[in-house]
């Protein structure tokens, strides 16, 4: 079962119509049975760091969340704000976040429009079974982006994509073990973003 987290900042309809065009085993939950039972997480997320967390809290998730991911080595995979609150500290309300990863979510420093609303493509920057060369040769390199803070790593070798948005490039994807992490929405990214989450279901 993949249970995709509402702590009531996700873009969940999204979500959930993708993920349902590769598997029937999905459902919505902010139950921590059901994450206990999940075979692999989604952590979607929309708007405020500090409310993301907060509302983990408020819902008794955030504990239940780090056990089964840390503990039990789930598969996870974070979307935008979900990845961001991966994170060990947001300025995004000055908060600490889940830890899963080394460093901090910050603002997009950039001589461009905040946000960065809009297509964009990625380079990948090492081996994974999220997203390969040949899938961006299939589908087309262009990602939906809707976000005004990055994710700043630690440690370079966690980094799994790079976007470059006006004068900055910026980690848009992580990796680590069974953590996941991609600042686009591979929800409302067309063929490309169905197959990211595809290989997220099928292959890790």
């Amino acid at each position: 079962m993949i249970v995709i987290v509402d702590y009531g900042l996700g873009n969940l309809r999204s979500i959930l119509k993708a993920t349902k065009t590769i598997s029937d085993k999905v459902i919505v939950s902010s139950q921590k049975k059901d994450i206990d039972n999940a075979n692999k997480i989604i952590l979607p997320g929309v708007g405020y760091y500090k409310t993301a967390i907060d509302n983990l809290k408020k819902i008794k998730l955030f504990d239940a969340l780090n056990f089964n991911v840390l503990e039990n080595k789930k598969p996870v995979l974070g979307i935008c704000l979900g990845m961001q609150i991966m994170t060990d500290f947001g300025d995004e309300g000055g908060c600490n976040g889940l830890s899963w990863i080394e460093g901090d979510t910050r603002i997009l420093n950039v001589n461009d429009r905040i946000p960065q609303v809009g297509w964009n493509s990625v380079d990948i920057l090492k081996k994974n079974k999220l997203l390969d060369e040949q899938d961006i040769k299939i589908n087309k390199n262009e990602f939906f982006f809707v976000h005004s803070y990055h994710v700043n790593l630690k440690n370079n070798d966690d980094a799994l994509f790079e976007t470059t948005y006006s004068n900055k490039k910026f980690y848009s994807g992580f990796s680590k073990d069974n953590i996941y992490g991609v600042q686009f929405h591979p929800e409302k990214s067309y063929d490309i973003g169905i197959k990211l989450i595809s290989n997220f279901i099928q292959n890790v």
